[in-house]
């Protein structure tokens, strides 16, 4: 692989087309939440297998694995969701769901990042990505979490003009931002690294805003891998963002 990018990319791409097969071979014959265990087990495999192969000297921390306090002293750790949106793939014509492929540096955080969406045949990758102007649209539109939607969340689209989106998986919704279907990501729901790791490294790349919900930055390979709130959004809107928000909530830790 000429780079860590590429690489990420790689990796995320193939193990969706992975995914891909599974779901089609499992049509109709398995439940969804077996197809999702299935899924999250066979990605997660397949990832370790290649990056023990193609980066044998780097520390992994996999949402599907047991962690190890290794890492922590590692220069280099990979961050991966081997299938972000459990949920959505067990669940036939959803594609709201991804692959997240991420690498942090020790000095440099997220270096190179990639987010596969599978369903919609779409990889996006760290410098080889930059984010859609957006159509022209009457109301900003911003995305949560279909399941765990921010408290704050209807004040926050009702202060800025905005339509909330429900829509599963962090890399689709982030992913969602970066191509301009929307102008925000919100979540204060909870997540872990993996949920965010490589979409955030795909949207900072592409020259979107991405940080905690206070505004303070995101950082990674921490030795409690939490981290339960994000906005990603337009630069251009993150101030007004950011104010609302913290005019009605504080971030917790």
């Amino acid at each position: 692989m000429n780079s860590d990018a590429q690489l990420a990319a790689e990796l995320a791409e193939t193990a969706g087309a992975l995914l891909l097969g599974l779901r089609a071979r499992a049509a109709g014959s398995c439940e969804p939440k077996e197809l999702g265990r299935r899924g999250d087990a066979d990605s997660n495999d397949y990832l370790l297998a290649r990056l023990a192969t193609e980066r044998p000297a780097d520390a992994v921390l996999s949402e599907e694995s047991a962690d190890s306090t290794a890492r922590l002293g590692a220069q280099r750790v990979w961050i991966i969701d081997p299938l972000d949106g459990t949920r959505e793939f067990g669940l036939a014509g959803r594609t709201d769901w991804a692959v997240h492929v991420a690498l942090w540096e020790a000095g440099r955080g997220i270096s190179a990042a990639a987010v596969a969406q599978p369903a919609l045949g779409a990889v996006y990758m760290s410098g080889g990505t930059t984010a859609g102007p957006g159509p022209e649209r009457d109301r900003r539109r911003i995305l949560v979490s279909d399941s765990r939607p921010p408290a704050f969340a209807t004040a926050l689209a009702e202060s800025v003009g905005a339509d909330l989106v429900p829509m599963g998986s962090a890399g689709a919704k982030a992913m969602a931002v970066v191509r301009g279907d929307a102008d925000a990501y919100v979540h204060a729901g909870g997540q872990w690294e993996w949920d965010s790791a490589a979409p955030v490294g795909v949207a900072l790349a592409a020259g979107l805003h991405a940080t905690r919900i206070d505004g303070s930055p995101l950082t990674y390979n921490a030795p409690h891998p939490y981290l339960p709130d994000l906005l990603i959004c337009r630069p251009e809107l993150a101030d007004l963002l950011l104010a609302e928000i913290n005019g009605a909530t504080t971030p917790t830790h």
